[in-house]
Formats: C-alpha cells, structure tokens, sequence
C-alpha cells in the first residue's frame, strides 16, 4: 500500500482547512489554507509559511462550493492523478479532494459515473475525487498516486526525441549566427574598373 500511496496524502484528505490561524488571526491573510507536504502536519496560513515552512513542499487548498479542491497545476507535480474528474473553475483547472454529497437526481442517467461513490461525472474518468481513489486502491489495488518513474523516463525520452531534432535545427542557426554568410557576389551589371592598356612591343 505504502508504495501505491504516499504517506502524507491521507493525512492532507483528513486536514481540516479555513480555520483561522491561532498566530496570525488578526491579519488580512489568516485563514489555514496550506499544507507541508514535508512536515505531514497540521493546515496553516500564509505567514506561517513564510516563518516555518519557507524552503517546503507546500500546496494550497481552495474552496469551491464549501467543498475543498487544489490546482492541478500544483497538485499533478507530487501525484499521479490519473482516473480523477478534474473540473475548470474561475479559470483554473482544479480537482476535488473528498467526495461531496450527491446532488438530486435529475432524472437523467449518466454514462459516466464515480468507481466508489456513484457520482455522475462529466467524462469517463474512474473517481470523482482524491479521496474515492485512495478507496479504489485499498479496495482493488488496481491504481496508483505515486508518479510512474518508468513513465517519466519515457516521456522524457519522447521529449528529447521531440526537442532533438529541433535542436538540430537551433544549432544550425546559432552557426549561422557564428560564421555569418559569404557576402553575395556584386551584380552582373556592375562597372568594372578597367586596368591601363599596355601597348604591344615594337619589333626590332
């Protein structure tokens, strides 16, 4: 399990966030919306941060609805997410964290619809948030949060392949930069200076 999960993501599912910094409470910024990735401990706020946790693997948590989410940008850098419904919200692409309550039916059957919870979902993704893949993996240990090595190796790989032959044509130019081009020939009209005429030598 330990090598399916890392050990800080049940911790962070089990977090309570939004609470008012004990601290920092009287400042602008005083809600608990971070969490160490290193220390696996407690929510905190941003000036927190910035004392205890300055050189960390943090990430911040946000709400949409009351129900908390984290960027996938942030998030995609420490998990394979994989399987998740990930949703565009305030411009931001973002995933939920737990599961939530299930909206009343509208009497429409979804094609798609959550692994563990049963939640219509909006493509044909395995789990409507972090916490039912964490359930489908203790369930079926079919899944994964830790980031594929063998994966990233090839990607990288596909990468290089990818970048290597435009690097090629990067050095190319950078050649040319170095050894700028012959200068062209002048044009075929040009005039050409005459040379002084030498008269042929007299007989004897």
């Amino acid at each position: 399990m330990t090598m399916l999960v890392p050990s800080w993501l049940e911790p962070l599912l089990n977090t309570a966030f939004f609470s008012i910094c004990r601290t920092h409470g009287d400042a602008a910024r005083s809600e608990c919306n971070m969490y160490c990735l290193d220390c696996n401990d407690n929510a905190f706020c941003f000036y927190c941060r910035s004392s205890k946790h300055k050189d960390h693997q943090v990430i911040q948590i946000r709400r949409s609805s009351y129900h908390d989410v984290v960027r996938v940008s942030e998030i995609q850098k420490v998990l394979d997410i994989s399987g998740v419904q990930t949703y565009v919200i305030n411009s931001a692409r973002v995933l939920f964290l737990n599961e939530r309550p299930q909206p009343k039916s509208s009497g429409k059957a979804s094609s798609h619809v959550c692994e563990i919870c049963g939640r219509s979902l909006l493509d044909t993704f395995r789990f409507c948030s972090l916490g039912c893949k964490l359930v489908g993996i203790k369930r079926n240990r079919d899944a994964s949060f830790i980031l594929d090595a063998k994966n990233e190796v090839l990607a990288l790989q596909r990468g290089e392949g990818i970048s290597s032959r435009g690097g090629n044509q990067l050095r190319e130019g950078f050649e040319h930069d170095i050894y700028p081009p012959t200068p062209p020939p002048p044009p075929s009209n040009a005039r050409r200076r005459k040379g002084i005429p030498h008269r042929a030598p007299l007989g004897s």
